[in-house]
């Protein structure tokens, strides 16, 4: 598998953000906050927008790559690619895309992006067959596949509480997250109103408005530039058997989609899950993360609720700290791209909940839709 692999041939060098939204209060355009958030990137890396010739992103994004290389005046650019389907399967997909640009030889500095204004266009939807029945939202159908989960292998409220609260303690050492400042108790979680069962309030990802960005290119160039280069190991994407089946019909129903992905991604990486320091494991909902660990290694379907306890989840010092910036719950729900940028800060030794020594990090995007995609970068 190894002659296959990207591992260690291309690095993430630069990292960009716009300011986090709640959704609706964006000043600027999407378009602005997309071009604002790769010049960010940009001067992060220590290069010139010039220097730019590729563009990755996914899930439709609206911000078209011959109009943002328009608009930053590049003389050219020579790759452009989008991670098919909805949702924020493709966050890690597109890094892949992006890392296979450069290693191919086809582009020498792509920006993988994303940028949502939900409060100018609105939140994603879905039509199918279960619509007649009440099965409007994302919530709903994600409810029903963590409900089967919990009940076939004795998961309680708990695990899911520690997810959300994990998310909500890092967020406040993170300037950056929408919920920074606000602090979230156990006591605040159980009050709080459900929107599905198991879901309350606050297990739901939040709607924004902002933009993330970062910069690949080739391990030598990278060498040579601002940053401490962080090395993609391994990407993988995809989906089982029959995982976008209709009308709730998957044959593997509690699933979170990543069952076939991550033997791929470990085995291209040649290691195991026992390496990995630090994850970033997509919550659009809460419930998606325990059974995402679970088919990523880190503990079997019987022992979630030993593992998904809050101190074992909270930086610097837990056995797993997982979405050390606040996660799409706390910090923002910029579609799963800033998950990506927080473990390569963790790799970097620069995030504001730093592991100690941290050298491997996984993101896990989009848990639940089709496809999904894995990514396994280090220092």
């Amino acid at each position: 598998m190894a002659e296959y692999s990207i591992k260690d041939k291309v690095a993430i060098v630069g990292l960009g953000e716009t300011k986090y939204y709640k959704r609706g209060q964006a000043p600027v355009s999407e378009f602005q906050l997309a071009c604002e958030a790769i010049l960010k990137a940009v001067a992060d890396a220590g290069i010139t927008v010039t220097d730019l010739d590729g563009f990755a992103s996914y899930s439709n994004d609206r911000n078209d790559a011959a109009r943002l290389a328009t608009a930053l005046g590049l003389p050219h650019y020579a790759w452009a690619s989008m991670v098919w389907g909805g949702g924020g399967g493709g966050g890690s997909g597109a890094v892949a895309q992006a890392a296979a640009a450069v290693a191919a030889g086809y582009a020498k500095y792509v920006v993988v992006f994303r940028a949502l204004a939900q409060g100018q266009f609105g939140r994603f939807g879905q039509a199918a067959y279960t619509w007649p029945y009440g099965l409007f939202v994302p919530a709903q159908w994600v409810a029903l596949r963590v409900r089967r989960f919990m009940h076939e292998h004795r998961v309680t409220q708990d695990a899911l509480a520690a997810v959300v609260l994990a998310d909500y303690h890092h967020a406040q050492l993170n300037p950056r997250a929408v919920m920074y400042g606000r602090p979230l108790t156990r006591e605040q979680y159980d009050r709080s109103r459900w929107i599905v069962e198991p879901f309350h309030l606050y297990d739901c990802c939040m709607e924004n408005d902002g933009a993330a960005a970062l910069i690949l290119t080739s391990a030598e160039r990278a060498r040579d530039l601002k940053q401490k280069p962080v090395y993609v190991m391994a990407a993988a994407q995809g989906a089982p058997h029959r995982a976008a089946a209709a009308a709730e019909n998957s044959p593997d129903y509690a699933s979170s989609h990543f069952r076939t992905l991550a033997p791929r991604l470990y085995q291209m990486a040649e290691i195991g899950p026992q390496d990995v320091d630090v994850v970033q494991i997509y919550e659009h909902f809460s419930g998606a993360v325990p059974i995402s660990l679970v088919e990523h290694g880190f503990c079997e379907p019987d022992g979630v609720m030993d593992l998904c306890r809050l101190e074992n989840f909270i930086a610097p010092h837990g056995k797993l700290p997982l979405n050390t910036s606040g996660g799409n719950i706390a910090e923002c729900y910029m579609h799963g791209l800033e998950l990506v940028n927080e473990a390569v800060r963790q790799c970097r030794g620069s995030s504001t909940a730093q592991v100690p020594g941290a050298k491997i990090a996984l993101v896990a995007s989009g848990p639940m839709v089709s496809p999904v995609s894995d990514l396994l970068v280090h220092g």
